[in-house]
């Protein structure tokens, strides 16, 4: 596997579903933030910028295609990938696909801006965070 992408694997539990039986639609954005973190716990450089409070990335934008229902026991994985920087904003892609037969639950992209904490407003994404980044895009 590509050292730019990030897997994570969860299993389908019963609070996760609905009243039909399959995961909420609103749960699956919960994965998806579970994949996200996973990423930045993986790439300790990229996370010590956020490390020190005064940066943090916010997402200003989720798209979301609903692929096929997961039920309980099923066994997902989370594939995590920064496919794009641009000078205000930048994008995660993510995957949820079913560990048995590879087939595809959930894809996302994920726009995100880099805050400044203290004034509440979006920033240049330049300088070494954007050489950490630009490491990993992978589109």
């Amino acid at each position: 596997m590509d050292s730019r992408l990030s897997r994570t694997t969860l299993r389908v539990r019963g609070y996760h579903l609905d009243g039909y039986g399959h995961v909420n639609n609103a749960r699956y954005l919960e994965f998806l933030e579970e994949g996200r973190w996973a990423y930045f716990d993986e790439r300790p450089r990229l996370a010590s910028f956020l490390a020190r409070g005064d940066l943090a990335f916010v997402a200003v934008n989720l798209n979301i295609d609903y692929r096929r229902a997961a039920v309980a026991g099923d066994d997902l994985e989370v594939l995590t990938r920064l496919s794009e920087i641009g000078t205000r904003r930048a994008r995660i892609h993510q995957e949820i696909r079913r560990v048995a037969d590879g087939k595809a639950v959930a894809s996302a992209d994920i726009t995100f801006v880099l805050l400044d904490v203290a004034t509440g407003r979006a920033v240049t994404i330049d300088g070494e965070i954007r050489e950490a980044m630009a490491q990993l895009v992978l589109a």
